[in-house]
């Protein structure tokens, strides 16, 4: 997916299963009654973001890997870390079943919903599986099946991020032929996930790109806007918290005076880090009549001056892991630091034959070589482990 930079220097806190027709989890130490957010409360304070099973397994498979010994003992911690599961394919629906069964009462679990018709306009590393054109698909085989499984889970907490690049494509990429065409669908599409996922034990942050994307002065107000525009079509739901931020990205939380802020344009962009575009955006949203609360993806930020240009998304040479997901951010628009894109899967291939190859996964400052998008690429994840700031 294409996002941007992130590092985080001042705060550091501490295979695919058959579809099992909704079967409500059985873990030993689940709620004992139906789990009731409160979406005007920061949830993040009351819940931790728990470690998914796919990603903890994914990361063992790592460690195994491993014959540093030192450096073993420390990938296996990543395991315990919080992060979200993404559900990005009607197939990786699947996914939840196995995800929601060891979940304790006190925790929260991540998901992202990512499967939008035209999914990822304006790049090519992670188009989804749905033509612009197949919004039905969408409701019926995507989201509908979600809404099922949520709802024969009702003592479990869920925390949904709704549909990463979207709705930033739609204000920046209105130009691009495949933006266009995918409009429509974008906008219905999330407004049908908004109602329809508008469930008690639920938290909803739709997605708004970052500082770099959303945050340049031009597009403060269009981006809110665009935002206000779909949750209002789909009737102002109340679980609806407000907008996540730098989602498998990089830029910095607090960084000052920011890691582009001598590049020539830097001029028409106030928002130099996450926390200043949170503040700037936020206020925007509120004006507009959005939620403006935000989640920040401090996933694999803990480095910054690798990039070429600000818009350099994929694979960054050099990246560590960053702060762990906490509530603890200093900021009160700012509800929680999570860990969205799981270190260590790949944001898309470096192979300029692949079909899905995208000229940013082959730019200088990408790692190489890398998979596809969404495979694991372990000389990355060590990588990330052994630049991760705090250190594991």
């Amino acid at each position: 997916m294409k996002v941007s930079t992130t590092s985080v220097t001042a705060l550091a806190a501490g295979a695919v299963a058959a579809p099992s027709n909704n079967v409500p989890r059985k873990s030993a130490a689940a709620c004992a009654e139906a789990v009731t957010l409160d979406a005007s409360t920061n949830v993040f304070e009351q819940y931790t973001l728990h470690a998914n099973t796919f990603y903890r397994s994914e990361v063992e498979k790592a460690v195994e890997a491993i014959t540093d010994s030192a450096l073993k003992a420390s990938a296996a911690k990543v395991a315990d870390v919080g992060s979200f599961l993404w559900l990005d394919s009607i197939a990786n629906i699947a996914k939840f079943d196995e995800a929601v069964a060891d979940v304790p009462c006190e925790n929260i679990l991540g998901l992202v919903i990512y499967d939008l018709p035209g999914r990822d306009c304006a790049a090519k590393a992670s188009n989804g599986e749905l033509k612009y054109d197949e919004l039905d698909r969408y409701k019926t085989e995507y989201i509908d099946p979600i809404v099922e499984k949520i709802k024969a889970n009702p003592n479990t907490a869920f925390a949904l991020l709704i549909e990463p690049d979207s709705l930033p494509n739609l204000v920046t990429n209105a130009d691009k032929t495949a933006c266009a065409d995918s409009k429509t669908g974008y906008e219905e599409g999330v407004a049908y996930a908004l109602k329809s996922l508008n469930l008690p034990n639920v938290v909803m942050y739709i997605d708004a790109g970052h500082g770099g994307w959303l945050g340049w002065d031009a597009n403060l107000d269009p981006g809110a806007e665009e935002l206000a525009k779909v949750y209002k079509n789909a009737g102002s739901p109340e679980q609806v918290r407000g907008y996540a931020t730098n989602i498998a990205g990089w830029n910095s939380w607090d960084e000052e005076p920011g890691e582009f802020s001598d590049a020539s344009d830097a001029k028409y962009n106030s928002c130099q880090n996450e926390k200043t575009y949170v503040t700037k955006f936020s206020a925007a949203l509120k004006t507009a009549g959005f939620p403006e609360h935000a989640i920040v993806d401090t996933g694999r930020n803990a480095v910054t001056g690798l990039r070429e240009e600000w818009g350099d998304w994929c694979n960054v040479d050099g990246a560590g892991f960053g702060v762990r997901p906490t509530a603890d951010t200093g900021l009160e628009l700012a509800d929680a630091f999570v860990w969205g894109k799981p270190g260590g899967e790949s944001d898309g291939t470096s192979d300029e034959s692949a079909t899905r190859y995208d000229s940013y996964c082959g730019k200088p400052d990408a790692y190489k070589p890398s998979p596809e998008a969404g495979e694991w690429n372990q000389a990355y994840f060590e990588m990330l482990l052994k630049n991760a700031n705090p250190a594991f």
